[in-house]
């Protein structure tokens, strides 16, 4: 990339509640699948740096887990990761599904933005949902509830309005240097990826019992000649839930496995072998040990 005079960079948290579709939009922004997608509450639990450089300059994005009440040791981190990440950013983009109305979840979220002077982005996401009259009636009303940089009425799904709100992105951010090299699009390691990409696929495949008991570790990592061997382990809380994700004689299990190999194929660009095992550890969720030997923050 050519040395430009008015680069610019910065940092933009995107928070929001669950399902608000923060990840959704950075794929799209992106234009690859990093993060990881479920119409489930609480997908994303870790803060994630995804990159997206231009010409004009490079947006470092931290994607966040959704704000909600915590009912044990990792909602607890998942949303003070979420809270903490407003303080030490240039941006924040706090991103509504503007299909839903207007509650204590989101009143939360906007006195956390009160007390910092960041400049606040309000996203108006689903709007391919939305009839014009009451989108005009969500702008007016969330107006008059914070002083917003702007408000972007946007469809993460198909994109309609995310060019003008990296416009107004690059406007806001000064000049600065180029944080990573500029085929970087996260900061996480492809390990990391690949556990989410295994996360994913058991989200989709398992009951509303399962999800949130779930953590993925991906153990070994070998380069053969012709392909890549991955051995990962889904962690689950309880033997019934193990029962669940490895389906009648296995069945589900191997799903699992054919849907996440084909993504991490397409991450690594190369052939896959994977192999998956599904691991006990009770109430792991509510275990400092747990969560950090997980990749989550806790104490003992």
């Amino acid at each position: 990339m050519e040395e430009n005079k008015s680069f610019r960079s910065g940092f933009v948290t995107v928070i929001g509640r669950p399902n608000a579709g923060k990840s959704t939009l950075l794929n799209h922004l992106l234009g690859q699948k990093i993060l990881i997608m479920s119409d489930k509450p609480q997908t994303t639990r870790n803060k994630i740096h995804c990159i997206l450089t231009e010409e004009r300059g490079q947006v470092i994005f931290l994607d966040t887990p959704g704000v909600h009440k915590p009912k044990h040791k990792l909602g607890e981190y998942m949303v003070g990761t979420a809270l903490e990440s407003i303080r030490d950013v240039d941006i924040i983009l706090y991103m509504v599904d503007a299909t839903t109305e207007y509650g204590t979840g989101e009143e939360y979220i906007i006195e956390n933005l009160k007390q910092t002077k960041t400049p606040c982005i309000l996203l108006l996401n689903k709007i391919d949902l939305l009839e014009k009259d009451k989108l005009l009636e969500m702008i007016k009303d969330y107006s008059a509830r914070h002083n917003f940089l702007a408000i972007i009425p946007i469809s993460a799904k198909t994109g309609e309005n995310t060019d003008a709100l990296l416009d107004v992105i690059f406007k806001e951010l000064s000049e600065g240097p180029m944080y990573y090299p500029e085929d970087h699009v996260t900061d996480q390691p492809e390990r990391f990826i690949m556990a989410e990409l295994i996360r994913e696929k058991v989200l989709h495949l398992t009951r509303d019992e399962v999800p949130h008991s779930i953590a993925v570790v991906v153990e070994r990592v070998e380069e053969k000649k012709t392909l890549v061997k991955v051995n990962g382990v889904i962690i689950v809380e309880r033997d019934s839930q193990k029962g669940i994700i490895i389906g009648q004689k296995g069945q589900r299990l191997k799903e699992i496995g054919r849907l996440a190999r084909e993504d991490i194929e397409n991450l690594l660009g190369s052939k896959v072998f994977l192999e998956l095992f599904v691991k006990v550890e009770k109430d792991w969720r509510n275990k400092g040990r747990s969560l950090r030997e997980f990749g989550y923050s806790g104490e003992n």
